[in-house]
């Protein structure tokens, strides 16, 4: 080594460390405008197919580009932390998601009551209005976690378009204390089919879990939960106070597409849980509580353009091990169950059980070097599935 080439070494070991993503992070806010550019899209090739450009995108292109760009596992210095995190501009990219959401939502709203569609493209701008909602849920768990107030506002108003509004009590008091336990209505279980058994179990789990929770909140200082400051309650009138406006302003035709796409939003949110969590399990201590969360209790997914799109949804293994990082910090850990490819593809997978369980069971089987009695397995199938693989029930 000649001693220039150490100088320029040391040189790049003092430039400050560069987020080589810094200016791809506000294409995060282009898919909140799909409706719009649907719209657009229809108007000049004259083709209705683009009315359902939503699920294009999230289940197609995206799918595609993961494929073609790959990953990206590179992680930033923690010694950046601190900077990345104060750095408003990040802050921003996220809080900008919602008036282009809203835009989308009142657009949509005068398509259907105005321009006559189709019943195959009013289905279809439903569906793309309910990819935004279904987005729309995950900016608001990237802003619900944070302690600023304003935040947290911001969350229960990107929560409104969906009708989800108790995600913001259940995830963040819930789901994040029982994650990968039998006892998380939102963890997905080995075995487990997503239409007939998870999606009902999470959507009812999860809105009576939060409702306990709220009221718990409200006993500890002996008062009644049926109150202005009951988050779910706010939650919920943000919702009838949105859907109603919209419903005065261009028709009570409106509404039913209004719940579509609200049923939707959120089935994609409870699709990407049942992606994030399947067949892990935090094991018990001695002392009869869970171990820690940590990296190894959240499947994890490096693919470059999905987390653009997503705020780093899919390094979800950190997310769960320090839940107040911001998205642009946010790591990959070698030890994180990884999935096969990102969040578009494997909704799709997710849909048809049989291929589901045909990809990410053996994932699961290897992520516990075989012994599956470690796993979170459905109930009812734990003595079949272990038998499969030659072992018996310890539990």
């Amino acid at each position: 080594m000649t001693i220039e080439q150490s100088r320029d070494e040391v040189a790049e070991q003092q430039e400050p460390w560069r987020d080589k993503r810094r200016y791809l992070w506000p294409l995060g806010t282009v898919m909140p405008a799909l409706p719009i550019a649907a719209y657009g899209l229809v108007h000049a090739t004259g083709l209705e197919l683009f009315w359902w450009l939503g699920p294009i995108i999230l289940f197609v292109v995206l799918p595609a580009l993961d494929l073609l760009i790959g990953r990206t596992s590179d992680n930033p210095p923690e010694s950046e932390r601190a900077r990345l995190e104060a750095d408003r501009y990040y802050r921003w990219i996220t809080y900008l998601f919602l008036p282009v959401q809203y835009v989308s939502l009142v657009f949509s709203c005068w398509v259907w009551a105005t321009q006559g569609l189709d019943l195959v493209s009013t289905v279809g701008l439903a569906l793309t209005m309910g990819v935004v909602s279904g987005i729309a849920i995950n900016t608001a768990h990237e802003l619900g976690h944070k302690r600023e107030e304003n935040e947290r506002w911001l969350s229960k108003i990107a929560l409104a378009s969906s009708g989800y509004g108790h995600f913001y009590v259940e995830h963040n008091r819930g789901h994040h204390v029982r994650v990968a336990t039998p006892e998380d209505p939102a963890s997905s279980r080995l075995g487990e089919n997503f239409w007939t058994s998870f999606l009902p179990r999470t959507v009812w789990g999860s809105l009576r879990s939060s409702w306990h929770l709220e009221v718990k909140r409200f006993a500890r200082h002996e008062q009644t939960p049926w109150s202005l400051r009951n988050d779910i309650l706010i939650s919920w009138a943000m919702t009838i106070v949105l859907f109603t406006a919209l419903c005065l302003a261009f028709g009570v035709g409106v509404l039913p597409w209004l719940v579509v796409q609200a049923v939707v939003g959120f089935t994609l949110l409870e699709i990407v849980n049942y992606l994030e969590h399947y067949g892990l399990k935090r094991q018990r201590r001695e002392d009869g509580r869970y171990e820690r969360v940590d990296p190894r209790h959240s499947w994890n997914a490096d693919h470059t353009v999905s987390n653009l799109l997503l705020y780093q949804l899919q390094r979800h293994s950190d997310h769960h091990a320090n839940p107040v990082r911001r998205y642009q910090t946010l790591r990959h850990f070698e030890e994180s169950p990884q999935l096969p490819s990102g969040y578009g593809t494997m909704i799709v997978v997710a849909v048809f059980p049989p291929l589901w369980r045909r990809i990410m069971d053996p994932k699961v089987v290897a992520h516990y070097d075989g012994d599956l009695t470690q796993a979170n397995i459905l109930p009812r199938k734990r003595a079949k599935i272990l038998a499969r693989y030659g072992l018996t029930d310890t539990a």
